[in-house]
């Protein structure tokens, strides 16, 4: 079994850390960790580092850290607009887009969300989402958190599909598969996921116009909390990241 992996704000420039506060307490209370035993240290950002426990004690973890590494940020870089989901759909696409490799995700206000993000409801629905992702990223040993960025409406995204290299909207009506698409080399890929509703007409019209393509993924029509992470897979293996 991998050593687990624990966040941290940054890495220290000496080879000594304190592994302190929720990650601290989830290392050596939750996790048990004991001398001698090792993990991994990361900062989100690329930045990784192997290290042995040297000092254990109520909630915290002193650790000597043997060898540091850096991963490059993915490139193309994957981002998906999730539209807003009721209940914990939402979270679930969150939390198996972050385990198979989405590097951002963007929550999406469509015609058909159920729910809406305002105010300090829409803060907590949104940090919810940044905590998935980051428990997600640890689960999976990511060297990159995905970043959770602010809810966007129907012309915000227009605008980010406008600047991608590839924006594709998976749609059931569409008639090109994801997996005869050309992809580009570099630059961004933009995933759109309409909620359980769907997305409407005119939202699709306005990301044609955008230049964006509607795809699909098969003759099943899947749910918005599988759609993403289907989609990240086909790509994934594509790209050569699988």
């Amino acid at each position: 079994m991998s050593a687990p992996l624990f966040l941290v704000e940054a890495l220290p420039d000496g080879d000594v850390l304190r592994l302190d506060g929720p990650e601290g307490h989830h290392a050596a209370t939750v996790q048990r960790l004991r001398v001698g035993e090792r993990l991994r240290l990361c900062d989100g950002r690329g930045g990784t580092a192997s290290a042995v426990v040297t000092a254990a004690g109520p909630g915290s973890l002193d650790v000597h850290i043997e060898e540091r590494g850096y991963a490059a940020a993915p490139d193309p870089r994957l981002v998906v607009v999730q539209g807003l989901a009721k209940g914990d759909r939402g979270e679930l696409a969150v939390q198996a887009m972050t385990e198979v490799g989405v590097d951002a995700i963007v929550p999406w206000s469509a015609s058909r969300s159920v729910v809406e993000w305002h105010g300090a409801r829409g803060e907590r629905s949104r940090q919810r989402w940044i905590d998935t992702a980051r428990e997600a990223a640890k689960q999976a040993r990511r060297a990159w958190l995905p970043p959770v960025a602010d809810v966007e409406s129907t012309r915000q995204v227009c605008e980010r599909s406008a600047g991608a290299a590839l924006c594709a909207v998976l749609h059931e009506e569409a008639t090109m598969p994801l997996a005869t698409v050309e992809l580009p080399s570099t630059g961004e890929v933009v995933l759109i996921i309409g909620p359980e509703g769907g997305i409407t007409p005119d939202e699709l019209s306005a990301f044609e116009k955008a230049g964006a393509t509607p795809v699909r993924l098969g003759a099943n029509v899947l749910r918005t909390s599988t759609a993403g992470v289907a989609a990240l897979s086909v790509l994934s293996v594509r790209l050569g990241r699988w």
